[in-house]
């Protein structure tokens, strides 16, 4: 009887902190962070500027895109089931961009430009306080004056939302890289 309060103790730890790593137990309502202080009163998107789609960013979006409505799968890096970075990972894989399956360190990898610039094809990343680590990556699908469009992997699966007018994902996103 002690061994399987155990083991349901155990397991129900890991599936509160897998859940966590990738949005998904604040996504789905639980325990939500501060919002991200360093972003307050920031715009996402300005008026000004021209989003410039090369062939090869929008065949990266395109081929993204045939990720929508695959299940998330803790550490799932396949279209049997993706978590965040592994969508990322999968996706840039398929056009020789190396990133590592880890949100965390592609947070560090390409070069790093301001959100409001990012274009389709570039990673967009998320903390849940200026001090804590990043728990989140998606990728932008598009970035005009209603906002900026990110495809990622979440608790409902991939699908594609606009961060910018979303009152969870806006006030922790935190960076973006170019990894194309």
């Amino acid at each position: 009887m002690f061994k399987s309060f155990v083991r349901t103790i155990v397991l129900f730890s890991f599936l509160v902190f897998t859940l966590s790593r990738c949005a998904l137990f604040t996504e789905a309502g639980g325990v939500s962070g501060p919002r991200n202080p360093s972003r307050a009163g920031t715009s996402t998107h300005t008026d000004t500027r021209v989003e410039t789609v090369t062939p090869k960013r929008k065949e990266v979006v395109d081929f993204a895109k045939k990720q929508l409505g695959a299940k998330y799968r803790a550490g799932g890096k396949s279209p049997g089931g993706f978590d965040c970075s592994g969508l990322t990972y999968y996706v840039m894989k398929n056009f020789d961009v190396t990133l590592s399956p880890s949100s965390r360190y592609q947070a560090k990898e390409g070069k790093k430009i301001r959100v409001e610039d990012a274009q389709p094809g570039d990673l967009i990343f998320f903390k849940r306080s200026a001090a804590g680590e990043v728990f989140h990556v998606a990728m932008v699908v598009r970035n005009t004056r209603e906002g900026i469009e990110v495809i990622h992997s979440t608790s409902r699966g991939v699908v594609i939302d606009n961060i910018s007018k979303s009152s969870y994902w806006e006030p922790k996103i935190y960076s973006a890289r170019e990894v194309l």
